[in-house]
């Protein structure tokens, strides 16, 4: 059965980005370390992680400003790289110009339209939404989101942007499904209770 999943990165003082975030430095001063774990070679845990998150994916939402910040990077296939699932981009103005022959789709009609329309295209699988804080923070809030995924990286900030602001005054209760540690991240799911 398909979820929807909040899957992002974070550092153990709670940022997903590092401070002083700029185009040449999208994740800010040594921001990319967050992502340092994903980049393990065959048989390594991290690596196979990934690999079973985005073998369960069917689609990606993703915010406009972390579309801005990375296509350079993903080119036309996207984040999921040969996997190619399409990409729900949440923005108030689509952009005049995207990669050729790009999975990316500009959804200006808000939050859940774009859930829908990856829905739709995801079947059976899972729709990811990836980061940054203010879509996650916008799925959370909505209370749309079925499980969140945590990678937690062994290093502190100190500033940035924080992952869990601006959620409202409600606690969210969560159960915790999955930790698997090692010594790059350690990796947290949680279901939300509804």
């Amino acid at each position: 059965m398909s979820k929807v999943v909040f899957d992002i990165s974070m550092s153990l003082d709670g940022f997903i980005a590092a401070s002083n975030r700029r185009p040449e430095e999208p994740m800010g001063d040594g921001g990319q370390r967050l992502h340092a774990w994903a980049m393990g070679g065959e048989g390594d845990l991290n690596r196979k992680l990934l690999e079973d998150s985005i073998a369960n994916e069917g689609a990606t939402i993703a915010g406009r400003e972390t579309y801005d910040t990375s296509v350079s990077w993903w080119g036309s296939d996207g984040p999921t790289g040969s996997a190619r699932h399409p990409v729900f981009v949440v923005t108030h103005d689509a952009p005049s110009g995207s990669p050729e022959g790009g999975v990316y789709t500009f959804v200006t009609d808000g939050i859940e339209s774009a859930l829908e329309q990856a829905k739709a295209v995801a079947g059976d699988k899972d729709v990811s939404v990836m980061g940054g804080a203010s879509i996650g923070q916008q799925y959370i809030a909505a209370g749309l989101v079925d499980e969140i995924r945590i990678h937690l990286v062994p290093v502190l900030f100190g500033s940035g942007i924080r992952l869990f602001e601006h959620l409202g005054s409600e606690h969210i209760q969560l159960e915790t499904i999955e930790t698997v540690e090692t010594p790059a991240a350690i990796h947290m799911r949680f279901r939300t209770v509804k």
